[in-house]
C-alpha cells in the first residue's frame, strides 16, 4: 500500500488578469478564514504560498492577526517563506534570485517566526539548471515544483537530487499534473467516491509508477482556495474510499521522508520541457519593455547604487539598510512569473510599470545622496568632478563619460586621455534671477553655460573614487559630429571593419569579410502574452537599411549610424488581406568599436505595426550545433532536439528549439567564437547557422485557444467557463523601444574568464558628480539635499577592496546582519576551481547569503558562488 501525504495550500499570484489591489481584497476573506480554521481545527496546517510578501499586505491591513499567526508559525500549523515574491526561474539575475530568499527568510523570521526552508515554485514556468545552486546559497536543499519535466527522456521518478552546474544539490519533489492535482472543494467532498477513483488514486498510482514511490506527496489546493474545512475528517472519508493510505502531512514534513532515501535518481540540467504542463518556452519576449526594465534596475542596483552605499559608508554617510531592502522589494514584486513573463492584463503591465519608476526614483536618490554628500564632504568646487569605481578592480586606461556644467567648451580634464565631447546642451543666459542669502533675497543674471557628456580614458582606484579638475584652456575640446548620410560607409578599428554597402552590414577581419554580419528579420505573431506564434502562411523577412552616416571626431571609438524603414501589413488580418493596410516601421541602429573591439550596438524602433516579432540575426559562418549560453551564475550548452511529427500526442505545446539565457550567448568552432551580449533580451533561437536574438513579439490578447504551437485551450484562462477574452493593447508595444547589445566576431576559442571580464566591463557605469549651482536639476534631490554644518574629513581619493579581475564579483553591498560590515559575493563563472587570494581570505569571513560563518575554503569550487563579510 502506498502512503499519500496530503497538504492543504492555497496558490496565490499577487497578480495576473487581476491586480495587486484585488488580490488583497481577496485575501482579506480568505487568510482571515484560513487563520480561523487553524485555530479551531489542531489536525490542520496550511501553506500560504511560499512568499511572504502576501503574509506582510495582509498584516499591513489586520495588524490584529500577526499574534495569531506568529503562533501558528511557532506551532508548525502555519507555513510562511521563504520567498519574499514567487520567482520566475529563468529570466531574474542570480543575485535577484538570491535576495528574493534572503529578504524572504529574513522578514519571515522577524515577523512571524522560522520560515518554511523549502524551494517551493509551485506554478512558475521553467527552471535554470543553477537553481539548486542558488537555493544552497541560504541553506535550502530542497525544492518543490510543477513544470518542466519529461519522465521518458530526463528521468524516470517524481522524486530526484538535482543537481547545479556546481554539483550543489536539492531533493527535487514535482507535481506533474500540478499544486491542484488533490484539489478537495466542496463539490468533491459531495461526489467523493468519484474523486477518489478518478482523480486522487490514478495520481497516487502514476506517483507510485513513476519511480517506484511508496510514499507520495499529494498537493491539494488552487488559485486564492480556502483551506479545506474539518480536514481530519475528510481524509477519514478518504481512507475509506482510497486504496491507499492518506495522512495530513505538510511540505517540510515530506521532504523529511526523502532526505532518508539513498537511492533517488540524479538528474542535472535545466528543467523548461512542456511535457505535463505548459512552460511558454516563447514567453521571454512577450512585454519585452518589462524585461529591459528589470535588467536595467537590477544593473542600476548591483553595479550603482549598493556599492556607492558601502563606499559612503566607509567614510561616514550612513544609508539605511530598510531603504535598501524597500528598493529591492519594489524590483522583487516585478520578478514573479506572470508579472516579469508579462502574461498580465494591461491594467497590470500599469502597475509593473509604476513599481519600477517607483524603483528607479529611489535608486537615482540613494544615488544622488551619496554623490552630492561625498563632494560636500570632499569640498569640491564647480571646477571639479569627482568620478567613482564601483567595482573591485583597479582601471587603468578605461573609458568613462563624465557629465559638466560649464562656461565654456574651451576646458580640459586633467588626468583624463583623449577627451572628446558626445553630447553637448546649451543654456542661454537668464536675468533675474532670485537668490537666497544671508541678508535675505535678491537678484542676479544667470551665465550663459554648457551641460557636457565628456568621454575619456582614466586610471581608476578599486571600489573608490577619485577627483578631476576642470582647467581652462585656449582651444575647445574635440566634439564628435556626424558626416553626410549615404548609401555607404564604413569604419575601422584594428584590423576590424565594419561596413554599410548596398543595404548590407558586413563585417571584416582576420577571418575574412562577413557579409550580412548583422539582420533585422520580422514576422506575424499569431501569439498572446503567454507564447509568440507564427501566422499560417507567413515567412520571416529581412528589413532594408536605406542609409548611414559616420561619427567624426573620435578616432578610438569610430561608430556608425544606420537607418531604415519598412512597410509592412498593420494587423494579422492585413498579412493575408488582398487589400491590406500598411504600418511604418522605423529604425536606427548605431554600432561603435569599443576599447576591446567590441561592437556597441543602440537599436531605437518606432513601431506602428500591430501583432509581430522582431528579432535579430546574426551570421558569423561558424559551423557548430552548439550554443554556449550565459545563465544565472553559469554557463550551459544548448543544441537543437529532434521534435517527432506528432509531437501533440506527447507534450502540452510544442518543445520548439527556442531558449532562454541571462547577459551572454556565444557560438563556437574551437578555433573562433562569435559572443553576443544583451541588456535585457532572453530569448534565442539557432537556425541554420545563424543566431537569432528576439528583440520583440507583441500582440493585442491576453490568451488565445489553439495556437500552432499550443493547441487546446487558452492560456490565460481566457477560454474557461464564464471567462472572457481579455485585450492587451499596451502589450502591441508601439512607439518608441529601444534595445542595447553588443557583439565580437574573434579567431580565438571561447574562454570563460575572458568573456566574464568583458562582460563586467560592458555593463560597468560610468558614476561622476560636479558639485555646481548653474542647474540644480540635473540632478533631481540636488536642491534639496542641504549641506551639514560639519562633515567628516575624508580622503581625496580612496580604494576600498582591490581583487584579481578574474574573480567575478556579483554583489557588494551593505551587510544585513551588521552595520560595520558589508558583503561580496563571488561567482566562479568557469568549469574549474577558482583560488581566492590569501590576503583577501586574511580580512574576510565566509558566510553564506543569509550571513551565517561557514567552513573557510581557499578556492571557489566551479560554477558556485561564495559569500564574503567584510569589515569597514
Amino acid at each position: 500500500m502506498v502512503k499519500a501525504y496530503l497538504v492543504n495550500h492555497t496558490h496565490w499570484d499577487r497578480e495576473w488578469y487581476f491586480t495587486t489591489e484585488d488580490a488583497l481584497v481577496l485575501s482579506e476573506q480568505l487568510f482571515t478564514e484560513v487563520l480561523d480554521e487553524l485555530q479551531k481545527d489542531k489536525a490542520a496546517n496550511f501553506c500560504l504560498d511560499g512568499q511572504s510578501s502576501i503574509v506582510d499586505e495582509y498584516v499591513e491591513i489586520h495588524p490584529e492577526k500577526l499574534t495569531c499567526i506568529k503562533e501558528l508559525v511557532a506551532e508548525g500549523r502555519l507555513f510562511i517563506g521563504p520567498w519574499y515574491t514567487q520567482t520566475d526561474g529563468l529570466l531574474p539575475d542570480a543575485e535577484s534570485i538570491i535576495r528574493n530568499l534572503v529578504i524572504g527568510i529574513n522578514d519571515t523570521k522577524k515577523y512571524y517566526g522560522e520560515p518554511m526552508m523549502v524551494g517551493y515554485l509551485p506554478d512558475t514556468f521553467g527552471f535554470n539548471a543553477q537553481l539548486p545552486t542558488l537555493l544552497n546559497q541560504v541553506g535550502i536543499d530542497s525544492f518543490i515544483f510543477w513544470r518542466g519535466t519529461d519522465y521518458d527522456k530526463q528521468l524516470k521518478s517524481l522524486y530526484f537530487r538535482w543537481r547545479g552546474l556546481s554539483d550543489k544539490q536539492v531533493i527535487a519533489v514535482n507535481f506533474p499534473f500540478g499544486y491542484f492535482t488533490a484539489q478537495i472543494t466542496p463539490e468533491s467532498k459531495q461526489k467523493m467516491n468519484q474523486f477518489v477513483e478518478e482523480r486522487f488514486d490514478k495520481a497516487v498510482d502514476f506517483a507510485e509508477t513513476h519511480g517506484d514511490n511508496r510514499d507520495v506527496l499529494m498537493p491539494s489546493g488552487i488559485d486564492q482556495m480556502n483551506i479545506v474545512k474539518n480536514i481530519d475528517k475528510t481524509v477519514q472519508e478518504l481512507n475509506k474510499l482510497s486504496r491507499h493510505d492518506i495522512s495530513i502531512s505538510s511540505y517540510p514534513d515530506f521532504i523529511s521522508i526523502l532526505r532518508e532515501k539513498k537511492d533517488l535518481p540524479v538528474y542535472k540540467g535545466e528543467l523548461r520541457t512542456p511535457k505535463y504542463a505548459r512552460v511558454h518556452r516563447t514567453i521571454g519576449s512577450v512585454r519585452h519593455e518589462i524585461k529591459r526594465k528589470n535588467f536595467q534596475l537590477e544593473q542600476k542596483v548591483l553595479k550603482r547604487v549598493e556599492p556607492l552605499t558601502v563606499i559612503a559608508h566607509k567614510v561616514g554617510l550612513d544609508i539605511g539598510n530598510g531603504l535598501l531592502i524597500h528598493l529591492w522589494k519594489k524590483l522583487l514584486q516585478c520578478q514573479a512569473h506572470d508579472t516579469l513573463g508579462g502574461s498580465v492584463t494591461d491594467d497590470v503591465a500599469v502597475d509593473i510599470f509604476h513599481r519600477f519608476k517607483e524603483g528607479n526614483e529611489i535608486a537615482d536618490g540613494i544615488e544622488n545622496m551619496v554623490k552630492k554628500k561625498l563632494a560636500e564632504y570632499l569640498h569640491l568646487d564647480n571646477n571639479q568632478v569627482l568620478l567613482f569605481n564601483t567595482l573591485p578592480y583597479d582601471e587603468v586606461s578605461v573609458d568613462r563619460t563624465i557629465k559638466v556644467l560649464v562656461p565654456s567648451k574651451n576646458i580640459r580634464i586633467e588626468g583624463m586621455r583623449d577627451a572628446v565631447i558626445e553630447n553637448s546642451k546649451y543654456f542661454p543666459e537668464r536675468h533675474h534671477i532670485l537668490m537666497m542669502t544671508p541678508r535675505g533675497r535678491e537678484f542676479t543674471d544667470e551665465p550663459e553655460y554648457f551641460e557636457l557628456s565628456i568621454r575619456g580614458k582614466v586610471d581608476m582606484p578599486a571600489l573608490g573614487y577619485k577627483v578631476f579638475n576642470i582647467k581652462k584652456t585656449d582651444v575647445a575640446l574635440p566634439e564628435i559630429s556626424y558626416s553626410k548620410a549615404s548609401s555607404s560607409a564604413s569604419i575601422t578599428s584594428g584590423e576590424q571593419t565594419l561596413e554599410f554597402s548596398k543595404g548590407a552590414i558586413s563585417l571584416k577581419n582576420s577571418l575574412g569579410e562577413f557579409h550580412n554580419i548583422l539582420e533585422l528579420v520580422d514576422s506575424a505573431n499569431d501569439g498572446d502574452t503567454y507564447d509568440y506564434s507564427p501566422l499560417a502562411g507567413d515567412t520571416e523577412q529581412s528589413l532594408p537599411f536605406q542609409k548611414a552616416v559616420c561619427a567624426v571626431g573620435d578616432k578610438d571609438h569610430p561608430s556608425l549610424i544606420i537607418y531604415g524603414s519598412a512597410s509592412l501589413p498593420k494587423e494579422l488580418s492585413d498579412r493575408k488581406s488582398s487589400d491590406p493596410k500598411y504600418g511604418e516601421l522605423k529604425y536606427e541602429l548605431q554600432i561603435e568599436f569599443d576599447e576591446n573591439g567590441i561592437l556597441n550596438s543602440h537599436l531605437a524602433i518606432d513601431n506602428d505595426v500591430l501583432s509581430h516579432r522582431l528579432r535579430l540575426k546574426f551570421n558569423p559562418e561558424i559551423k557548430s550545433n552548439k550554443i554556449i549560453a550565459g545563465i544565472q551564475a553559469g554557463y550551459t550548452e544548448s543544441a537543437n532536439q529532434a521534435i517527432p511529427n506528432d509531437w501533440e500526442k506527447h507534450f502540452d505545446e510544442k518543445p520548439v528549439n527556442i531558449f532562454d539565457f541571462d547577459k551572454t550567448l556565444t557560438l563556437s568552432d574551437g578555433q573562433s567564437h562569435f559572443t553576443f551580449w544583451g541588456a535585457g533580451q532572453k530569448e534565442y533561437e539557432h537556425r541554420d547557422d545563424s543566431l537569432y536574438v528576439t528583440l520583440m513579439a507583441t500582440t493585442s490578447q491576453l490568451g488565445k485557444a489553439n495556437l500552432a504551437w499550443r493547441p487546446g485551450r487558452a492560456s490565460g484562462d481566457t477560454t474557461n467557463q464564464g471567462h472572457v477574452m481579455i485585450p492587451t493593447p499596451l502589450a502591441e508595444e508601439l512607439g518608441k523601444n529601444k534595445f542595447d547589445f553588443a557583439f565580437e566576431l574573434k579567431a580565438e576559442s571561447f574562454d570563460m574568464t575572458r568573456t566574464n571580464q568583458l562582460t563586467q566591463r560592458w555593463l560597468n557605469p560610468s558614476i561622476s558628480y560636479q558639485k555646481q549651482s548653474l542647474n540644480l536639476f540635473i540632478n533631481r534631490l540636488d536642491n534639496k539635499i542641504w549641506e551639514t554644518e560639519e562633515n567628516p574629513v575624508i580622503p581625496k581619493e580612496l580604494s576600498l577592496l582591490k581583487l584579481d579581475p578574474k574573480l567575478n564579483v556579483s554583489a557588494i553591498y551593505p551587510a544585513y546582519s551588521d552595520e560595520k560590515t558589508y558583503l561580496v559575493r563571488i561567482q566562479n563563472m568557469t568549469n574549474l576551481s577558482q583560488p581566492v587570494p590569501n590576503d583577501f581570505l586574511k580580512k574576510a569571513l565566509s558566510v553564506n547569503a543569509l550571513e551565517k560563518p561557514i567552513a573557510q575554503k581557499p578556492t571557489i569550487d566551479p560554477f558556485d558562488l561564495a559569500s564574503f563579510k567584510i569589515r569597514y
